[in-house]
Order: C-alpha cells, then sequence, then structure tokens
C-alpha cells in the first residue's frame, strides 16, 4: 500500500523510512522518488506501473506527478481512481476494475501501451490488490483463474503471503529483480513467490 514499482522506478510514500525505502530501492534495483499522491502516503493503492507508463489516481497534483521522472503518466479521473488498487498490469497487458467505464479503459490502454480488459481476480473486482504481475509471473489470490489471468501472458501462480493473507497485491513489492515481502510471511510463501515470479 506504500510503495510501488517497475523495473525503472520505486515510489515509496513518506511513511515508509528513508533508511527501508533505499534498501528497497537496492533491492529491486531500480531509481527511488519519495512522494505522496493526492497528499497520501498510500501511493501504491494509487498507482499502476508497467515499462510504458503509470496510471495515478486524479487527485494527484501535479507537483507530485513531475518527481516521477518518467515520460507518461496519466491521472485517470474515473469515480474508482485509486489506480493501484483497480488496475493490474504488465507490459502485456491489463486487467480493471469491472466497473470502469470505457473512456477509462481507453486511458489507460493509452498510458500502458497494452490491451486492457475487465476482470476480476478469484472473484475480487479490486484486482491490483489481489495479485502481483511482472513480465515473468503473476501471482495472485489463491482462487483466481488462469482464465482471469490470461490477457496479462505471463505464467500464473496462485499463493498467499504474510502469513496467509490472499490479497496479494497488498502484500507486496515486485518487478522483473526481486520482491519486497512482508516479515510475516512464511518459508512456504517464499518459495511460491520465488516460482512465481520467476525468480528461481
Amino acid at each position: 500500500m506504500y510503495a510501488a514499482a517497475n523495473d525503472e522506478v520505486l515510489i515509496v510514500g513518506p511513511e515508509v523510512p528513508r533508511r527501508t525505502a533505499r534498501a528497497m530501492a537496492e533491492a529491486l534495483e531500480v531509481r527511488l522518488v519519495e512522494t505522496t499522491l493526492g497528499g497520501s502516503g498510500v501511493v501504491g493503492s494509487l498507482i499502476a506501473m508497467n515499462s510504458a507508463g503509470a496510471v495515478v489516481s486524479g487527485l494527484a497534483e501535479a507537483t507530485e506527478l513531475t518527481r516521477f521522472g518518467m515520460p507518461r503518466v496519466t491521472p485517470i479521473t474515473d469515480r474508482l481512481n485509486a489506480a493501484g488498487n483497480n488496475i493490474l498490469c504488465n507490459d502485456q497487458g491489463a486487467i480493471v476494475h469491472p466497473g470502469f467505464d470505457e473512456a477509462t479503459l481507453r486511458e489507460v490502454s493509452m498510458a500502458l501501451g497494452v490491451p486492457v480488459r475487465r476482470g476480476t481476480v478469484g472473484g475480487v473486482r479490486t484486482v491490483g490488490s489481489a495479485a502481483v504481475a511482472t513480465n515473468k509471473g503473476v501471482l495472485c489470490h489463491p482462487h483466481a483463474t488462469e482464465e482471469e489471468m490470461g490477457v496479462l501472458r505471463a505464467p500464473v501462480r496462485t499463493t498467499t503471503a504474510n502469513y496467509g493473507t490472499a490479497q496479494i497485491g497488498a502484500c507486496l513489492v515486485a518487478n522483473t529483480r526481486g520482491a519486497i515481502i512482508g516479515s510475516k510471511t512464511t518459508p512456504i510463501e517464499m518459495g511460491r513467490i520465488e516460482e512465481g515470479l520467476g525468480y528461481l
């Protein structure tokens, strides 16, 4: 909830201690950006990114967006504007909350440069909180199906994290190089995460 990453940048909110933020960026081998979005520190809930660009909450301020240093950052004005919770994406595709309207689907597709479809993850409509996607793999809610994940065109693995939490997207931050996980994550869950995201 307090961080988001792709293969170039890690965005963290001010609640993340600077030493921790630097260690996270080093582990993911990315540039660190510390900012708020719409004045909020829960940046992971408010941004979805792939290599092409980012989609952020329409509440984000222009001064916040300039800190990203990314070529394409698109605010959405949909009432479901918690982009990190409602968009699951990688460089192949994106799944979005079933309540997104057609105009928002087009905005997301243009911003991320990928095909977009409405869907759920294990029946959960807040798809970004229920799964994590990179170009190497997709980790998702234990009730998710491969059919739901098809647009992402990456191997799918179901798991939990943080000692049985099913909302994977709320539990970890990942890119193709590594993942930051909660301290309560069990060894079995860690193995599934490493395998599912192609780190082994």
